[in-house]
């Protein structure tokens, strides 16, 4: 792939360039608090529903019959190589944009974590009032950079919030299996990413 054929790279923000790894597990402790669910049981069950390509937490909480308790932005962290990889894009003649499912404050707390000087575009649904897999939030996010789905790639960890609409708008796609994504498999075509990579570094062998 090469700036000629894509010259946006829009990125998901949690599990893709952020670790959500704590906060995950922050949920969990509280949702099964004063319950006799252990955390590995509820682990378990996480994954049973990842590997069905679902939202493995979301579905263990229904199916335990628990309350789902406020995300703590607070645990969420860079991956390491998250600015390593950012600036090497950048220095390679990519525009770098973000399109994701997001509270409030997405750029304020990229740039607190000394990624948004490398970042064109934030099309976060919180602020844009509307989410993905909506075709809209996409829109709204090339009519901001002035390109065309085309002319941009999607990074993300999720088949279903990233790589379905983004293949179906006619975006080339990246799948990073970072977080619960390594249980998960595609099963279709519309769900078949351009290329997979485990790790963010692995985009400097694609890109």
């Amino acid at each position: 792939m090469s700036t000629k054929i894509a010259g946006w790279l829009f990125f998901d923000v949690g599990t893709t360039l952020v670790d959500e790894t704590e906060a995950y597990n922050h949920r969990i402790r509280e949702v099964i608090e004063g319950t006799d669910i252990t955390f590995e049981q509820f682990q378990e069950k996480r994954i049973f529903f990842a590997k069905q390509n679902l939202k493995g937490d979301l579905e263990a909480i229904k199916y335990f019959g628990l309350e789902k308790t406020p995300w703590h932005k607070e645990d969420e962290v860079p991956y390491p190589d998250a600015e390593d990889v950012l600036w090497y894009l950048r220095s390679h003649g990519y525009k770098i944009g973000v399109i994701a499912n997001q509270s409030l404050g997405t750029a304020d707390r990229l740039e607190k974590w000394g990624l948004l000087k490398y970042i064109s575009v934030v099309a976060a649904s919180a602020e844009l009032g509307v989410a993905k897999p909506d075709r809209a939030i996409f829109d709204k996010a090339f009519a901001m950079a002035g390109c065309t789905a085309q002319e941009a790639v999607m990074i993300g960890d999720r088949l279903d919030n990233d790589i379905i609409p983004a293949k179906k708008l006619g975006m080339k796609t990246i799948w990073i299996r970072q977080g619960f994504a390594i249980y998960q498999n595609p099963r279709n075509a519309e769900e078949q990413p351009d290329y997979i990579v485990d790790n963010l570094a692995e985009l400097k062998k694609i890109l």
